[in-house]
C-alpha cells in the first residue's frame, strides 16, 4: 500500500484543488543526459521520513562529504504564492568537504526547521561518489546516483515504491510559508517551543552556514561526472601531469572554478593581474586533461566547459594583444583565453595592466 504523501508546514495547497487527496508518495528515475550509468531520482516524500531518511542516506559517505543550503539571505519572506512571477532567486551555499559525522551532527538540530520552512532547501553530495541527496523548497527530493539498484532498494526501506504516475507538491497551486508567518498552533509540535527568533530561516540558515564554513556558489555549470569518470580523470592526471600545480585539485572542482571566474569576469574582476592569470591557468589544466583523454571523455569535459568558454569569448577585447601563459605547458589548441582581456576590469587588474604596459601596444 502506497502512503499518502503528507506536506510540510511550509506548503500550503489551496483549497479549490479537487485532486488534493489523490497526491501520493512515490519515486521516478531517469538516465542523465550524456550519461550512459548515472541516474536522476525524483522523489515525493512525507514530512515526517524526511530526517531519518537524509541520516541513512549520509552513511553512504564512508568519510565526508559537503552540505548543500538554499535559501534567501537579506529578504524578508513570510509566504508568497507558487504563481508568483517575481519572486527572487534563493542563493545557494556549499561547505567545503567535511568528515560526514560532522554534517549530521551539525545539521540535525535544525533539520525540522530546514524541512518544513518553505523558503529552505537543503542537501549531501559528494562529487567524487557521484552521489547527492537534495530536498528543495518545493519539498521533493532530488537524488543523483551511479548506482540505481542501490538507491531503489533505499527508498523500498522507507515504503516509497516506484510511481509511474508521480504527482508532485507543484503541480498543484500552492503557498510557500516561512516558519515565522505560521502561529504557534500552526507549527509542527517538535518546533512550537522555539521563538520567531530561532524560527526565522535567514537566522538559522546563517547559523548553519557559519558552523559548516560554508560558501555562497553561483548558479553556474550542471554536469555530472560518474565516478567511473571521475576515477578516470584522476588516474590520467596522476600518470601523465603529476608535477602540475592543480594536479591534486578535484577535477569538478576546477570545472566549477572555471565557470565562477567566467561569471566574476562577465560582472567585474576584482583580483588582480596574477589572480587573473590563476583563473587561465585553470582554464590550462582543463585542457590537459582534454587532450589526454580517450575521445568520448574529452568530448564529454569539452561540452561541460563549451558554455562558459562561449561567454568569455563574448567578454574578451584587444584580442589582437595576448597576455604571457606558462611556457612549459605543450597544448595542441591554441589558448584563446590568453588572447585579449576581459572589458569589465577592476581597480586592481587595470593599475597592474598599467604597470605591464597592456594598453601601450
Amino acid at each position: 500500500m502506497t502512503d499518502k504523501f503528507k506536506c510540510p508546514a511550509g506548503i500550503r495547497h489551496w483549497q479549490d484543488n479537487p485532486n488534493e487527496e489523490q497526491q501520493l508518495e512515490g519515486f521516478e528515475f531517469s538516465l542523465l543526459e550524456n550519461c550512459a550509468n548515472a541516474y536522476r531520482f525524483t522523489a515525493v516524500v512525507s514530512v515526517e521520513k524526511i530526517t531519518s531518511i537524509f541520516t541513512q542516506f549520509a552513511r553512504f559517505f564512508t568519510d565526508d562529504a559537503f552540505f548543500i543550503l538554499e535559501y534567501y539571505p537579506n529578504e524578508s519572506l513570510h509566504s508568497r504564492p507558487s504563481d508568483d512571477n517575481k519572486r527572487p532567486i534563493p542563493a545557494v551555499f556549499y561547505s567545503p568537504y567535511l568528515a560526514t559525522d560532522l554534517i549530521v551532527t551539525t545539521a540535525l538540530p535544525y533539520i525540522d526547521r530546514m524541512t518544513h520552512d518553505g523558503f529552505v532547501g537543503f542537501g549531501i553530495a559528494n562529487n567524487r561518489l557521484g552521489l547527492e541527496f537534495f530536498y528543495s523548497e518545493e519539498k521533493v527530493l532530488t537524488f543523483f546516483t551511479d548506482n540505481h539498484l542501490r538507491l531503489s532498494h533505499f527508498l523500498h526501506k522507507f515504503q516509497i515504491k516506484p510511481n509511474d504516475n508521480l504527482v508532485l507538491p507543484a503541480s498543484f497551486g500552492h503557498d510557500h510559508l516561512s516558519l515565522i508567518g505560521l502561529k504557534n498552533e500552526q507549527l509542527p509540535v517538535p518546533l512550537q517551543g522555539l521563538s520567531k527568533h530561532e524560527l526565522d530561516p535567514n537566522i538559522f540558515c546563517a547559523d548553519i552556514a557559519k558552523q559548516l564554513d560554508m560558501y555562497q556558489v553561483e548558479e553556474g555549470l550542471s554536469f555530472f561526472l560518474t565516478r567511473k569518470e571521475q576515477q578516470q580523470i584522476e588516474t590520467l592526471i596522476h600518470t601523465k601531469l603529476p608535477e602540475h600545480e592543480l594536479s591534486e585539485v578535484e577535477f569538478g572542482g576546477l570545472l566549477l572554478d572555471w565557470g565562477d571566474f567566467v561569471a566574476e569576469c562577465e560582472h567585474t574582476f576584482t583580483g588582480d593581474l596574477w589572480e587573473y592569470k590563476q583563473g587561465l591557468i585553470i582554464r590550462d589544466m582543463i585542457q590537459l586533461v582534454i587532450e589526454i583523454s580517450p575521445d568520448p571523455l574529452a568530448n564529454k569535459i569539452a561540452e561541460i566547459v563549451n558554455e562558459p568558454d562561449t561567454k568569455f569569448k563574448q567578454i574578451l577585447v584587444d584580442r589582437r594583444k595576448r597576455l604571457d601563459h606558462p611556457g612549459e605547458i605543450k597544448l595542441q589548441r591554441n589558448r584563446f583565453w590568453y588572447q585579449g582581456m576581459v572589458q569589465n576590469q577592476g581597480h586592481d587588474l587595470r593599475r597592474d595592466l598599467i604597470r605591464q604596459g597592456w594598453f601601450n601596444h
